[in-house]
């Protein structure tokens, strides 16, 4: 029986180490690599990042696109705002949302967006069990083309400064639409830094999963076995899931750029050594004790105190490790969370 507590996972930040805006070189980010067997930590920069990778490594990254999925608006008859957050796609015109307010925003009630509302109407069709609403859109055209011009990037509340570029809360690799958060670990990667991995013999393999805002929620309960996962979509190729697998059969490391390529990852092993090629929706609770299948090392940004993600990167590394790491990290001063610097954990 798990005994862990939420609380075992926390630790102190100075609000002046999150980071609120990106570096404009993406890879000057700076880089801590940790050891995952004794904890031992060098500093670097994400452009030495080559130096730790071996030939016939495979390094997977999450290929999703974020959506500007944050839409401000009024509810029909009234001048108050109202904000509608995009978080899953349930058909050509329905998506489940976060609305702001939500003692206003009832069934039947209706919030316009754009020109006098007659670009974009959205209709609230149902309360879900956590408050999230179903809302049914009407709009003219095509409904990707109406949301790039109406909407905004939905950065997480930590980070309170505007975006002036909003591809810069995209990796350079993103391709299928879909995401209401960025697979932040992936912003480090330049196309040119891409291209001298590969030239050194390691495979790059894609997959795809939509980062829900359930990401950014602490763990409310004491007991993080209580906590209650939120569920994302992913997709593994068939041509992916040979690449992964052929990696795992000559003894190569199966490098993760993320928690949600690990997730994805982990998901798809279905509790094997093998990935399987496919589809789904996963929750799936990675935190100490977990014994990963697929995945041997981690890429990825310093996370929230008592969130699910730092559970995962320790359970990769020991959570003594982790916190040691991050109380390291606060005292030289690294740049925290989305916009901040990378760790690798590894085996140095």
């Amino acid at each position: 029986m798990c005994l862990l507590k939420t609380s075992d996972f926390n630790y102190e930040l100075p609000e002046e180490l999150i980071a609120q805006d990106p570096l404009e070189d993406r890879s000057s980010s700076r880089l801590m690599v940790l050891d995952k067997n004794n904890g031992t930590i060098l500093h670097r920069h994400f452009y030495e990042i080559g130096s730790f990778l071996r030939k016939g490594d495979c390094l997977v990254i999450n290929d999703t696109k974020v959506i500007p999925a944050r839409l401000i608006g009024h509810r029909e008859g009234h001048s108050g705002a109202c904000e509608v957050l995009l978080l899953k796609r349930l058909s050509a015109t329905d998506w489940e949302c976060i609305v702001r307010p939500g003692r206003k925003l009832r069934i039947g009630a209706v919030v316009v967006f754009g020109r006098e509302g007659s670009d974009l109407r959205g209709e609230i069709k149902d309360v879900l069990p956590d408050g999230n609403r179903i809302v049914s859109f009407e709009f003219e055209g095509v409904f990707e083309e109406v949301l790039d011009r109406l909407g905004k990037m939905p950065l997480p509340p930590y980070i309170t400064h505007e975006l002036k570029d909003k591809n810069r809360y995209q990796t350079v690799y993103a391709k299928h639409e879909g995401s209401a958060a960025a697979p932040t670990a992936g912003l480090h990667f330049t196309e040119e830094l891409l291209g001298k991995i590969g030239e050194m013999g390691v495979d790059i393999v894609r997959v795809t999963l939509h980062v829900g805002l359930g990401t950014f929620r602490p763990v409310k309960e004491d007991n993080i076995l209580d906590h209650h996962m939120h569920t994302e979509s992913y997709q593994v190729t068939e041509e992916a899931a040979a690449m992964i697998n052929a990696a795992k059969d000559r003894g190569s490391r199966i490098i993760s750029v993320g928690t949600t390529s690990c997730r994805t990852l982990e998901a798809a092993s279905h509790g094997t050594d093998r990935v399987c090629a496919g589809s789904g929706d996963t929750d799936i609770f990675i935190y100490p004790g977990y014994k990963f299948n697929i995945v041997d090392s981690l890429i990825t940004n310093f996370h929230l105190p008592q969130s699910t993600l730092i559970m995962l990167v320790a359970a990769l590394c020991g959570r003594e490790n982790i916190l040691n790491a991050y109380e390291e990290a606060v005292k030289n001063k690294y740049r925290f969370f989305s916009f901040g610097d990378a760790m690798f954990i590894t085996d140095i």
